[in-house]
């Protein structure tokens, strides 16, 4: 839909507008503007956050780990205090141990006052069942930490020993070219691990196993008190006993595990991790899948039991920042949408009106240079539009206001000369219609001072129409010019012959100043006399009986310029009509007719003239003492004066 402005013209629909398009543009920048800055935001925040959040699960990783070491080697929490600061100094958390009942153990702080607790504890330390999701430790079925060794702990006589067996079971794989190290259980039990990717099993190669292979008098009561535990178990459920092993595998009482190949090699033996209850396949321990689940469930519950005075009691682990306060977490739900979609709605709005004014006081004056634009199109007077300040649109307004005034200028030019012509053209034309109708009437004999006195009019019609015509053809650039090397002193003596008549006509003198080294500039010598003996004839026109003109050309100091001097001891020129000689059809006295006047075109020919040339032509005057007008050619660089 288009829209007509007060003077009935129409604008354009605002999705072609500049206004228009402005809006458009400044939403799709805000627009997208906001949403980078929220996706940014988000993803910053979120990494931000997930980062924190790794750090800080690694840190109460370390210390749920810690903590759980501490409770399966303890059979209570009394002495944790210590262990409590030196792990909220590494992680700069505050840390509180309470029993499940939320009764206070230990507090990493000073506090006398008990602390403020979270609702819900940071993880349960129970080293008998440990989270899975804190240790890599725990990844077991049965959840009891392998530090938890209880009564299979070794005393240091029986350490030694084995360390010894273990020592030399690897000095003898050393022998044999198998590479292995000992690794010590948590229980004190030392194995024996190869390094590499040797396939070869230790047992096979010879070196004495049996040390490592038998289980020492402390695990061997350790295991056998355990045996009786499951083998109660089982019995109140009807189910017949079996046999453990070292690794807590088991058999159908009565057989042996090692028979049936049921557990590690000799130099891999058991280390009491906490590995899940093996599973011993039903057809070699002669226990059916039922029966071996039922049995599983009755070791890992004797094994609790066993192990329960061996460690602390569980305790409820709160682990928080020194403030007591926690990170909160970061994510796009509905509400942090919302809250997003809100901002950026609210953005976006600013964006729009903040772009809508200035768009219209951006076209603001736009649409007043169109509508000024249009009124001069369709023939109304040129008119000026208010400049704003001074930036690019002011700019244009300006340039506006001078192209209107430059246009007003020259359409009362064009109005003058079209009525200078017309009364040039007419006077002429008058006499010889009036002359002819005299003769037709019988009121005039055409003798031959009837006909000269057409002849003159019409040599003055045909000057006009010379005149005009050389106007044209340098307006339009066509003005012809044949250049060759012109010898100055000869082309004014030629001007001061062909005006030598008229000036004795009017009682004037003219003479011409011959320089020692006149100049040789490249013009045409055709123009170049027109446009000099235009000077000359207006100089007779208006110097009075007894006056003087003087022709003088000479160079310029560089040889780059020939100045021509045309100077009268005429009646001069006022210095507020001097800047007006050139124009067309201007006269200093609008009183003087064209005999005495001039068409009023001459001058101008002559400024058309210098400029086809490259020159230029000026002039000065004193107010009843004369006139010099000045013409400039340029000189080519190797004509210099001569």
């Amino acid at each position: 839909m288009r829209h007509r402005n007060r003077d009935g013209r129409t604008r354009p629909p605002l999705r072609k507008s500049l206004l228009g398009r402005l809006l458009l543009m400044s939403a799709l920048v805000a627009a997208c503007s906001v949403t980078a800055t929220a996706w940014l935001a988000s993803q910053t925040t979120s990494g931000a956050i997930k980062q924190q959040q790794g750090r800080d699960l690694t840190a109460d990783t370390r210390i749920y780990n810690t903590l759980l070491g501490y409770a399966a080697g303890h059979p209570h929490w009394n002495g944790v205090q210590e262990t409590l600061h030196d792990l909220a100094q590494q992680s700069e958390r505050r840390i509180v141990l309470t029993t499940q009942n939320r009764q206070l153990i230990a507090d990493s702080t000073d506090h006398t006052t008990p602390p403020e607790l979270p609702p819900q504890a940071s993880a349960v330390v129970d080293p008998l069942s440990v989270d899975t999701t804190l240790t890599e430790a725990a990844g077991t079925a049965n959840r009891i930490d392998p530090r938890a060794v209880g009564p299979f702990s070794l005393p240091t006589t029986e350490r030694k020993a084995l360390r010894k067996a273990a020592d030399d079971n690897v000095a003898c794989l050393s022998r044999l070219g198998i590479a292995a190290d000992v690794v010590q259980a948590p229980s004190g039990r030392p194995r024996i691990q190869v390094v590499g990717t040797h396939t070869t099993a230790p047992r096979d190669t010879g070196c004495d196993t049996d040390t490592l292979d038998r289980p020492t008098n402390t695990e061997q009561k350790a295991l056998t008190a355990l045996n009786e535990l499951v083998d109660a178990c089982l019995d109140r459920q009807n189910r017949p006993g079996i046999q453990l092993n070292l690794d807590f595998s088991w058999a159908r009482a009565g057989t042996s595990a090692y028979d049936l190949a049921t557990t590690p090699a000799p130099t891999l033996a058991p280390t009491l991790a906490p590995s899940p209850v093996p599973s011993v396949p039903s057809e070699r321990t002669g226990i059916d899948s039922e029966a071996a689940r039922a049995a599983a469930s009755c070791v890992d519950t004797s094994r609790r039991e066993q192990l329960g005075s061996y460690v602390a009691a569980p305790a409820l682990l709160f682990i928080t920042d020194p403030s007591g306060t926690t990170v909160p977490g970061f994510d796009l739900s509905p509400a942090n949408t919302a809250r997003i979609a809100g901002v950026a709605a609210i953005v976006l709005a600013l964006t729009v009106g903040a772009s809508l004014l200035a768009g219209a006081r951006l076209v603001r004056p736009l649409h007043a240079l169109t509508g000024a634009a249009q009124r001069m199109r369709d023939g109304e007077e040129p008119e000026t539009v208010p400049v704003p300040e001074d930036n690019e649109i002011g700019r244009l307004a300006a340039a506006f206001n001078d192209m209107s005034a430059h246009r007003a200028r020259l359409e009362e030019q064009r109005k003058a000369m079209v009525s200078d012509v017309a009364h040039e053209l007419r006077t002429p034309l008058s006499n010889i219609r009036g002359w002819l109708e005299a003769a037709q009437d019988g009121l005039a004999t055409p003798d031959p001072t009837f006909v000269s006195s057409l002849h003159d009019e019409a040599v003055q019609l045909q000057h006009i129409i010379d005149d005009l015509q050389d106007l044209a053809a340098a307006d339009a650039g066509a003005l012809r010019l044949h250049r060759e090397p012109v010898h100055i002193d000869e082309l004014l003596a030629q001007v001061a012959a062909a005006h030598q008549a008229g000036a004795d006509t009017a009682g004037v003198t003219v003479e011409v100043i011959t320089a020692e080294r006149a100049p040789t500039p490249t013009a045409d010598p055709v123009r170049l006399r027109q446009a000099i003996g235009n000077l000359v004839s207006n100089a007779i026109r208006h110097t009075p009986a007894g006056g003087r003109i003087t022709l003088h050309a000479y160079g310029t100091h560089d040889g780059q310029e020939t100045v021509i001097d045309v100077t009268d001891t005429g009646t001069g020129i006022t210095p507020t009509d001097l800047p007006h000689v050139f124009d067309r059809f201007w006269r200093a006295e609008k009183s003087r007719n064209r005999r005495t006047g001039g068409s009023g075109l001459g001058l101008a020919i002559v400024r058309k003239l210098a400029e086809a040339h490259g020159g230029t032509v000026s002039a000065t005057s004193t107010k009843g003492e004369g006139s010099v007008f000045t013409l400039r050619l340029p000189t080519a660089p190797d004509e210099g004066p001569q």
